[in-house]
């Protein structure tokens, strides 16, 4: 299949653009280059600079070759963000999405897999989140990502868009040869973050809030490998029927809190990473795991990074040989 990647150059859109290419299938990835890397891009993919915002830029690439579906990333992602700067977070991942779904719907291209996000569900009644679960979103990202599925189920029954929303967890880890990391200016995520304490690029790694009702305190997460993460996107764009909408959780059903992680880096590292308490941050659910039994059921897919320390080792063996991330120029 021809498929246009947006988003293609940062840190899941690149993991699943190699696994797309590795599949045999024809890849242009469209990205302003603001959060992604040129360098991350796959060489066998072909990649337009420009940002999603730009409908003619927008039209003319999907006009220069029949594309069989739509792999979108590209938006903000940053919750604390999203609670500063609502209306930025509504133009860029609403707007724009809005724009290309139309754009899509001009050409006839009739596959799109949406990167969303557990955060549509809010603070969930309980742990694991089955997919039937309230959809009652906390910060304006979370309802940013919760409007364009209900968009894409609209625009199942209207004009018979096929889309498939697959609501990850954490995003983790690096590839496993080492290729391709977590490289985001400034960095939020917390395993980068904790790993830069241990390459010495930081004194301590801040704990944002110990007294969460959770078994030691801390915020509680489920981590899903990045490569796992490419191998569902793949499955689910080849898989997709027209005029069908579904959103999957997809994780590992383990949670893992700030202080065990801290603890398996400290592991697998073998540096001591000291922690420091510091204030909640505003929009952080307490625990959020997900039941990806449906995803399994459905796709055959299962994850095979299951464990955090395996996960680590992925992402310490990619920070600790390239430990300025990808050190390319970003638009260049």
């Amino acid at each position: 299949m021809r498929i246009l990647v947006t988003g293609g150059a940062g840190y899941v859109g690149s993991h699943c653009v190699r696994g797309l290419c590795d599949a045999r299938h024809d890849v242009v990835v469209l990205d302003n280059l603001a959060a992604g890397h040129r360098t991350a891009v796959d060489s066998r993919a072909t990649l337009v600079v420009g940002d999603l915002s730009d409908a003619t830029l927008v039209e003319r690439t999907l006009a220069e070759a029949r594309f069989d579906g739509v792999m979108h990333f590209a938006a903000l992602a940053e919750v604390h963000e999203s609670v500063r700067d609502p209306l930025r977070y509504y133009r860029n991942n609403v707007v724009n999405t809005v724009q290309l779904l139309e754009a899509m719907r001009r050409r006839e291209i009739r596959r799109f897999v949406f990167s969303s996000s557990c955060a549509v569900y809010g603070v969930p009644p309980r742990v694991p989140i089955t997919e039937d679960m309230p959809k009652s979103p906390i910060n304006p990202y979370g309802r940013t990502k919760l409007a364009i599925e209900w968009a894409l189920e609209d625009c199942s029954r209207a004009w018979g868009l096929g889309a498939t929303a697959l609501r990850y967890f954490n995003a983790a880890g690096a590839a496993a040869d080492g290729s391709l990391g977590e490289d985001h200016r400034p960095e939020s995520h917390i395993i980068p973050r904790v790993l830069a304490v241990a390459l010495g690029q930081a004194e301590a790694i801040n704990v944002n809030g110990n007294d969460y009702p959770t078994r030691d305190g801390t915020c509680i997460r489920d981590y899903i490998h990045v490569e796992d993460l490419s191998a569902v996107h793949a499955l689910a764009i080849e898989r997709q029927e027209e005029g069908v909408f579904n959103g999957y959780n997809v994780g590992t059903g383990r949670g893992v809190s700030v202080a065990e992680l801290i603890a398996a880096s400290r592991e697998v590292t073998g540096h001591a990473i000291p922690a420091r308490s510091a204030p909640r941050r505003e929009g952080d659910p307490a625990e959020l795991v997900a039941d990806p039994s449906r995803i399994i059921a459905d796709l055959g897919w299962k994850p095979r990074y299951t464990d955090i320390a395996s996960t680590l080792r992925t992402a310490w063996n990619w920070h600790g040989a390239r430990p300025a991330g990808y050190n390319d120029k970003r638009g260049a």
